[in-house]
């Protein structure tokens, strides 16, 4: 029998239905969830196993990392004075911004983009994440946005994350296509087929914001997207309440991202749909804004809300998602369970992997976190260092005392293999 495991612990958060098992343990068969219960492990589960003493931390599902821009070039260190200046988020577009990283990314090497989020990855597994979307947009040419693409499948093959790759083209419009339409056409006939061709990514994803792309824009983009095959995202009400998040709920979008300036009315919308609601509040702490998104708001009326680290260049250069949940209950007022929730099994329905992980059920793929905590409020309650002390992937503990362990990383590379 391959890797059998019994981990001990006082605190195990499940995600199902906000469930928290007090003094219990689990049981790690070929690298997934065999058993899950109160007490002490019989001799039948202790048979032939390898047994994990984790009593005085806290194992959770894996966490997963439902927004990220992952590849791209370069950084933009360079717009913090104009941040602390006060300038606004479109001030900054204006003078470099998304464009910017697009010159980076253009310029960069196959092999310095590989490297570059090849680093990321491994200090996401070192902060306790297991699953990672990340989304194009940095290249907005064919060329590059198909190199990026094809990076992402790649960078599954060489680290234990999983990711799942999102095409972003309408991130925003290069400069040589001064015509917004002669570049949605671009994205629509030339792109987006070779994308769906080479089968490069799952979800395809719009940013619909005032002076990027209207509503308009976004729903035949969005309507097109379906007709392709792609699921939806949407970045959507980041700075303007446009109405995006209402028009992701009409689409059928699998999530609606940002919200900081969703309209009330368009709560309900998203909760009817089932649109989960990925929600940035690292990003919305980096730029310094007043507002976070309205997310117990959401939850009281029933959205599905997940948190992301919007890990990227501009907004939200932080590749931990425990600043994220920090912000969350610091900045948002979320309770500890919603957020634990909101980073493991709404997450992975943001990305449509709930039926493989994100809670803790028999069958699902032995993906965990062990934070160095007593209890989830702990988590919490301490903040501002790296509380993760260990990591399995597929059953194999990838992270061990805060340290990658090469072998059982090689263990999950074969198995993707």
């Amino acid at each position: 029998m391959k890797n059998k495991q019994v981990l001990l612990s006082h605190s195990i958060y499940t995600a199902v239905e906000g469930q928290e098992l007090v003094d219990g343990y689990l049981v790690l068969e070929e690298g997934r969830i065999a058993k899950l219960a109160h007490g002490e492990p019989s001799s039948a589960d202790l048979k032939d196993a390898q047994v994990h003493d984790f009593r005085g931390q806290t194992i959770t599902p894996g966490l997963v990392d439902a927004h990220t821009h992952l590849v791209h070039g370069g950084s933009r260190e360079q717009e913090l004075a104009l941040k602390l200046a006060g300038a606004s988020y479109m001030e900054i577009h204006q003078e470099g911004g998304i464009k910017s990283t697009m010159r980076a990314t253009r310029e960069a090497t196959e092999a310095e983009l590989l490297d570059k989020a090849l680093a990321t990855l491994l200090s996401m597994l070192q902060h306790g994440t297991t699953t990672v979307e990340t989304k194009s947009g940095y290249g907005l040419d064919k060329e590059t946005e198909l190199r990026v693409l094809r990076i992402n499948r790649e960078l599954n093959k060489l680290q234990p994350l999983d990711l799942v790759s999102t095409y972003m083209g309408a991130h925003d419009t290069p400069p040589e296509f001064p015509d917004q339409a002669a570049y949605i056409k671009f994205i629509l006939e030339e792109v987006m087929p070779q994308v769906q061709k080479e089968k490069l990514a799952e979800f395809c994803d719009i940013f619909c914001e005032e002076g990027i792309f209207s509503l308009e824009e976004t729903r035949e983009i969005g309507e097109a997207a379906k007709r392709m095959g792609f699921k939806l995202k949407i970045h959507a009400d980041e700075i303007v309440p446009m109405g995006g998040a209402g028009l992701a709920a009409d689409l059928g979008a699998v999530s609606s991202e940002h919200l900081m300036a969703i309209a009330d009315e368009d709560i309900p919308k998203l909760a009817k749909s089932g649109t989960v609601a990925v929600l940035l509040p690292a990003t919305t702490f980096f730029l310094r804004s007043e507002h976070f998104a309205p997310a117990k708001k959401m939850w009281d009326q029933g959205v599905t809300v997940a948190i992301a680290s919007d890990y990227n260049p501009g907004s939200s250069p932080c590749e931990n998602l425990q600043m994220a949940m920090d912000m969350a209950c610091l900045g948002m007022g979320l309770q500890p369970l919603q957020i634990l929730k909101a980073v493991t099994l709404n997450a992975a329905k943001a990305i449509c992997r709930d039926h493989e992980i994100g809670s803790l059920e028999v069958g699902k793929r032995a993906d965990l976190t062990i934070f160095k905590a007593l209890n989830p409020d702990y988590i919490f309650y301490h903040f501002g260092l790296n509380r993760v002390s260990h990591v399995f992937k597929d059953g194999w503990q990838v992270l061990r005392d805060g340290q990658i362990d090469q072998a059982a990383l090689q263990s999950v590379l074969r198995t993707k293999r």
